[in-house]
């Protein structure tokens, strides 16, 4: 059999990520004034306001719906748990299902530079922690169908202040630290931290965006590496759905062959209504169209 590829459409973005971006600094700024005078003060603010990445959450919500996951459920402000083994559930950020498929699950998180040491050391453990026991419940099959994994990205934007990290005091542990938390600043520890993890395929993708306090509300940035670019991956995220896309649309139909097989709902009832050959149609439109899949804006 033929497999053939869904093509992968990737439109201009740029635009869409300044914006993302100036949403952020614009966002993070109404939060800090409406703050001060509450006990939620100062730069912890940038941890505990949330909303402020809703740009980037929106711009991954457009590529989807640009590769044709019109009728996929993306979910951004509720029911975003996935299957963990050493948790029940957990929830991410964004989660994309697709036919009771869970076909991505994304994070976005933000840091100040210097960065609130617990708040930013705790988050970061615990993201690589979710994307961890993903995989351990999905060795373990708790997803399905069986074998089918999902897609795993990470989307980190920090203060980009040109700020060296602290020298290390002059105490000895009993162990030696790696020589790799010698590295000279935030961002290129950051960089190493996700560089690490996509090449071990604890995710499959991760970007990182640097953006001055001064400028970043105008949508200023910078990216420190093509491969954790925004776009590389939402070109690995549109080739994923791609993939999936192409899977769905040419999977064989009871009657053999690799004309395009209509949804079992669909199926069903046209079949009862006319009575007759497999649940298979030639038309254009791919599986899942009017099949009523919820979808949450942001």
């Amino acid at each position: 059999m033929i497999r053939h590829r869904m093509p992968i459409v990737l439109p201009p973005f740029q635009d869409r990520l300044s914006k993302a971006v100036a949403h952020y600094w614009r966002t993070l700024e109404a939060q800090t004034h409406k703050q001060k005078a509450g006990t939620d003060r100062g730069r912890r603010s940038a941890v505990t306001g949330g909303k402020q990445m809703d740009g980037f959450c929106e711009l991954v919500d457009w590529v989807l719906r640009e590769n044709g996951l019109g009728e996929a459920s993306i979910y951004l402000r509720s029911d975003r748990e996935i299957p963990g083994f050493l948790r029940p559930t957990k929830e991410w950020d964004m989660l994309v299902v697709h036919e009771g498929r869970t076909l991505a699950a994304v994070e976005f998180t933000s840091y100040r530079v210097p960065p609130v040491a617990s708040d930013t050391k705790a988050h970061i453990e615990e993201t690589i922690g979710m994307a961890d026991d993903v995989w351990t419940a999905f060795g373990e099959g708790a997803y399905n169908p069986p074998r089918k994994r999902p897609w795993l990205g990470w989307v980190m934007l920090f203060e980009d202040r040109t700020v060296a990290r602290s020298p290390t005091p002059e105490v000895r542990p009993p162990v030696e630290a790696s020589p790799d938390f010698s590295i000279g600043s935030y961002g290129r520890r950051y960089e190493q931290i996700l560089h690490k993890f996509t090449h071990e395929r604890l995710f499959d993708s991760a970007a990182l965006i640097a953006s001055p306090g001064k400028g970043g509300a105008q949508g200023v940035f910078m990216e420190l590496a093509e491969d954790l670019s925004m776009k590389w991956l939402l070109a690995s995220l549109a080739g994923w759905v791609g993939g999936y896309l192409a899977e769905v649309k040419l999977r064989p139909c009871s009657g053999g062959g690799t004309r395009r097989c209509l949804p079992g709902r669909v199926a069903r009832s046209r079949a009862a209504h006319l009575d007759r050959g497999p649940r298979c149609s030639s038309q254009t439109e791919g599986p899942g169209f009017g099949s009523g899949a919820k979808h949450e804006n942001a």
